[in-house]
């Protein structure tokens, strides 16, 4: 694969985020109660990019990405195994917020720390020109990728898939709702996503990552 030689040294920026306290020594709001746990997955080779939303306090607690029933759920979906989910080389892993931020008053994650997006996706982003389709999972990916070309709200959003998977950007993108349990109802009433999108989601993720 071409190299581009203007793109950002991968290598330094993931040693960068792995060391990032920022929204501990500079926070935009109130500090992260705890101690920061990034957790990101890059490469120059990985063709396929999941963006979602943050760590729950079991990926905090293991720093693998994904390592709940979430991420089994999700791996159902993209038709793929442990091994191919947690090769680098093939599929890059880069959440909205690269720690774990915390629980509201309810026992919910609160949403991904601002600071992150604001500090380190773009040049991320730009570090990864090989990157040919970000899954955009949730509102906070979708809105960081889609900009104003978001609609109203998650399902209109993913409804519309694809036209979005068709417009002309780099890299490409797909909207999907969050594998997470809480949205077994809305899998339901939405039978189309298992039906029409899930196999074009597997067959563009068996081709990027073969």
């Amino acid at each position: 694969m071409k190299d581009d030689a203007s793109a950002p040294d991968l290598g330094t920026l993931l040693s960068e985020i792995r060391a990032c306290r920022i929204c501990v020594e500079r926070p935009l709001a109130r500090p992260l109660a705890h101690e920061p746990r990034p957790v990101v997955r890059a490469s120059r080779s990985a063709r396929l990019c999941i963006c979602g939303q943050a760590p729950g306090t079991r990926v905090h607690a293991s720093g693998l990405p994904f390592d709940d029933p979430s991420g089994e759920r999700l791996r159902d979906w993209l038709g793929v195994d442990r091994d191919t989910f947690y090769d680098e080389s093939r599929l890059a892993i880069i959440p909205m917020g690269f720690c774990f931020p915390g629980q509201d008053a309810k026992g919910g994650d609160l949403p991904p720390r601002r600071e992150c997006a604001a500090n380190w996706h773009d040049r991320l982003f730009a570090a990864l020109p090989q990157v040919e389709l970000v899954l955009a999972i949730g509102q906070y990916a979708q809105a960081y990728h889609l900009g104003r070309e978001r609609r109203r709200t998650l399902s209109e959003t993913v409804a519309d898939w694809r036209q979005i998977l068709a417009e002309a950007r780099q890299p490409r993108l797909l909207p999907l709702p969050h594998p997470s349990w809480r949205n077994n109802i809305w899998l339901r009433r939405n039978p189309w996503f298992e039906a029409e999108l899930l196999p074009v989601l597997r067959e563009e993720v068996a081709r990027l990552t073969a």
